[in-house]
């Protein structure tokens, strides 16, 4: 069972405390310290309750601390947030991401002991069965695959249909951070997983900012939007009010979660 902490709200900076790069010089704030997004969690799970939150983000797309070694990282940074799509930068691992809304978030800390190693797989099979059920409240059948040609692609996503038909709804990733146990007597590890849905988004829109960043930076990396869908699609009959019902889903599923 989680403790469900409420909304971190909407402002990608203020609300989630992603490091937001800007300007010229993106690396002169770019620390082991810095905020990141729901990294808040961490804090409230060393303290022996594991915690969850799901929330929407800005407009803006998210990159791993990876992307700041290209020569090219700053200049990106500055062309992107001119054009309302600012760029932060996470401590986890993965690829670029899309934000804004219709993206639902969600998160689980929790407090372990051992090696992180030892626990990973644990914590995306749980963030993966948590979201699976809820989307499955919806009548949206997935499963944990990866999804080649889509952004962040790893073995965790969740994706709806199979073998080549198979189209990412969700991603994942991971954080771990060494903090002391309550009572002072030693240390534990902190396991920080967060997930990405694509509830009511443009994913051919998401898909081409992601392209154009890439573009930017010279990767090489391209990203098609047919191996993306959002759920909304998926639905006989959309009311509207998806986003709200699949929050109010995964809280109730966090809350009732068996470790």
């Amino acid at each position: 069972m989680f403790f469900v902490v409420g909304s971190l709200g909407s402002d990608p900076v203020r609300g989630l405390g992603l490091h937001r790069i800007e300007g010229s010089d993106p690396v002169r704030g770019l620390t082991p310290k810095t905020p990141q997004s729901d990294e808040a969690l961490i804090d409230l799970a060393s303290s022996g309750q594991p915690a969850a939150c799901v929330w929407e983000a800005g407009q803006g797309l998210v990159v791993p601390r990876t992307y700041a070694h290209h020569d090219a990282f700053s200049a990106a940074c500055e062309q992107f947030a001119q054009a309302g799509w600012p760029v932060s930068v996470r401590q986890s691992g993965g690829g670029i991401v899309p934000q804004g809304p219709g993206i639902v978030n969600f998160s689980l800390a929790r407090a372990v002991q051992g090696k992180p190693l030892d626990h990973s797989t644990t914590a995306y099979e749980l963030i993966c069965r948590l979201i699976s059920e809820a989307l499955e409240e919806f009548g949206i059948a997935s499963h944990p695959q990866a999804v080649e040609g889509s952004f962040c692609d790893g073995r965790y996503n969740l994706a709806v249909g199979t073998g080549a038909q198979a189209k990412k709804i969700a991603g994942t990733a991971q954080l771990w951070r060494r903090r002391p146990l309550p009572d002072g007597s030693g240390f534990q590890q902190i396991g920080l997983v967060h997930a990405l849905i694509l509830v009511r988004t443009d994913v051919v829109a998401a898909s081409a900012m992601a392209n154009a960043f890439e573009e930017a930076l010279g990767s090489g990396r391209r990203y098609f939007p047919e191996k993306t869908v959002s759920a909304h699609t998926l639905l006989r009959k959309d009311n509207g009010t998806l986003v709200e019902d699949l929050k109010a889903a995964l809280a109730r599923k966090a809350a009732t979660a068996r470790m």
